[in-house]
């Protein structure tokens, strides 16, 4: 599948312009996110207005990063040469908003890439915050808050999002989900399989149709059951389709069954990519518009859509919403926490005693470890979760506990994210080994490694599972260097016994605890 390089010099110059301006209003009110998409990367960047969203410059190129995947999906040279170049250039644009409101968010093609890390790595030497890989119930939950609050309703209402390596499909309400699914299906992808000598055959087409309606089938029944009042697609797939069948008259503001039932034959009797020239087809996107109809056609004919609105917000403005909710205190990591704690019976009591001491030590650390709010934030989180693997063994059960934060779909984390919550509390207890700080250390640096020790002091200081348990306090004399000491109050003989047990622990990870 060829790649189109397409020029986007003045297309840049307008976007620096345009942020230049809104420099009047202030930098602390502007809000980034670049979402790393299978077909294209996408980049805006807009300003608070009265609790709004306001975009001020976005701009798409087509990377096609999903093309670079072999069949081991290793990521090619090539590919991550395209991505990168790209972000050098989303990169200029970012400068004028402040790091903690930039998000910087991947999807399917480094979901399933193999050396994923590999560049985001090498990315992290051009952008200013790194790439949070996010699983596709999260993305789905994104999109979905970028179209809600692009086209606000109050009617129950089915998202499609098509994009390169993955289709999501959401039924919310609202500004609310209720059912969120991603496919393993997207116009690049089905342009390697079913289409990548540009031909257009109605055997091609059926090919696709046959390879979505098999996807399809894990989904279908549930969502048909729980029902919407209408459907709405967002993305370039149904973006370019909606323009095409408004150019060839066959549809209004709507795409409609019978308008794509008739663009497939037009596109059928051109034959080849080469000979689409629909103004609605950009010249990078025409080698991935076939398959791009086949899959939007197939999904309508399958869930009984004769109908499909069109909506332009997506990814990129659910991550902003989702980040200005963080902003404002109302961070969904926080609901999924308290959901997690329920749905695995946490003894509530003790989450809380627990992280009331992660408090107080992390408070008495945070300046000379150079911990910052978001360390505490995470913490805080690891620490009201850091028992749930009791609901599957008690023998253990730190080991369950990592599992289940680094595996589940948890709205709200990325899987960097998540892994690091899962390293916090797998070293809560037992003993440590120095091999394993390695993997500490390249998921979040020296400072998941303090995260993990003190959640470790915590809980051996509230073993007995009382508020009137002795509390212990922590003086960092140098960053690997502690001191703890334990007050008055109850066990605090059998608290200090406990805490020199782990003396020797604290020094395989290069920290010497004296316990005083």
């Amino acid at each position: 599948m060829k790649t189109i390089q397409v020029d986007t010099t003045a297309r840049h110059e307008q976007i620096a312009k345009s942020i230049l301006d809104a420099k009047a209003v202030g930098q602390d009110e502007l809000l980034g996110a670049i979402d790393l998409g299978s077909n294209s990367f996408h980049l805006a960047i807009a300003r608070l207005d009265h609790d709004e969203v306001r975009k001020i410059a976005s701009i798409s190129e087509k990377v096609q990063l999903a093309a670079g995947l072999d069949e081991n999906n290793v990521l090619s040279e090539e590919a991550m040469q395209r991505g990168l170049d790209c972000l050098r250039r989303f990169a200029q644009h970012v400068t004028e908003v402040e790091p903690h409101r930039l998000r910087i968010v991947a999807t399917n093609a480094l979901r399933k890439a193999v050396n994923a890390q590999e560049f985001i790595r090498r990315a992290s030497e051009v952008l200013p915050k790194p790439i949070e890989i996010i699983a596709g119930r999260e993305e789905a939950r994104l999109i979905y808050l970028g179209v809600s609050h692009s086209n606000a309703s109050t009617d129950k209402r089915l998202v499609i999002d098509i994009g390169g390596g993955s289709t999501e499909f959401i039924i919310g309400q609202g500004f609310e989900p209720i059912e969120t699914e991603s496919l393993q299906m997207g116009c690049v992808a089905f342009t390697r399989k079913f289409f990548a000598d540009g031909k257009i055959t109605a055997a091609a087409f059926e090919k696709a149709a046959k390879a979505t309606q098999a996807e399809l089938l894990s989904i279908a029944k549930r969502y048909k059951k729980v029902g919407w009042d209408n459907a709405i697609a967002s993305s370039g797939t149904a973006k370019a389709a909606r323009l095409v069948l408004q150019e060839l008259g066959l549809a209004d503001e709507v795409i409609t069954l019978g308008g794509l039932e008739m663009l497939k034959q037009k596109l059928i009797k051109l034959g080849h990519i080469d000979r689409i020239e629909f103004a609605g087809v950009k010249a990078h996107r025409q080698a991935v518009f076939p398959a791009g109809v086949a899959e939007l056609l197939t999904i309508m004919q399958t869930l009984g859509i004769d109908e499909l609105g069109y909506s332009d917000g997506a990814l990129r403005e659910g991550v902003m919403y989702d980040m200005l909710g963080r902003l404002d205190d109302e961070d969904v990591r926080d609901r999924s926490v308290t959901a997690l704690a329920q749905r695995y019976s946490m003894d509530i009591k003790q989450a809380g005693r627990v992280t009331t001491a992660c408090a107080r030590l992390f408070d008495e650390a945070k300046d000379s470890l150079g911990l910052d709010k978001e360390d505490g934030d995470l913490l805080r989180r690891a620490a009201s979760l850091y028992e749930i693997g009791l609901a599957i063994s008690h023998s253990n059960y730190h080991k369950h506990s990592a599992y289940l934060l680094e595996h589940s779909d948890i709205a709200g984390f990325s899987q960097a994210g998540q892994a690091r919550l899962a390293q916090i509390v797998l070293h809560h207890r037992r003993k440590l080994k120095g091999d394993t700080l390695e993997t500490v250390e390249q998921l979040g640096g020296r400072k998941l490694a303090y995260l993990c020790l003190i959640l470790r002091l915590a809980v051996q200081a509230n073993q007995s599972r009382t508020t009137k348990a002795a509390p212990i306090m922590l003086r960092v004399v140098r960053p690997n260097d502690w001191r703890v000491s334990v007050g008055a109050g109850l066990h605090a003989d059998l608290i200090t016994a406990q805490l020199q047990t782990d003396v020797a622990q604290f020094a395989k990870w290069g920290v010497s605890l004296q316990v005083i």
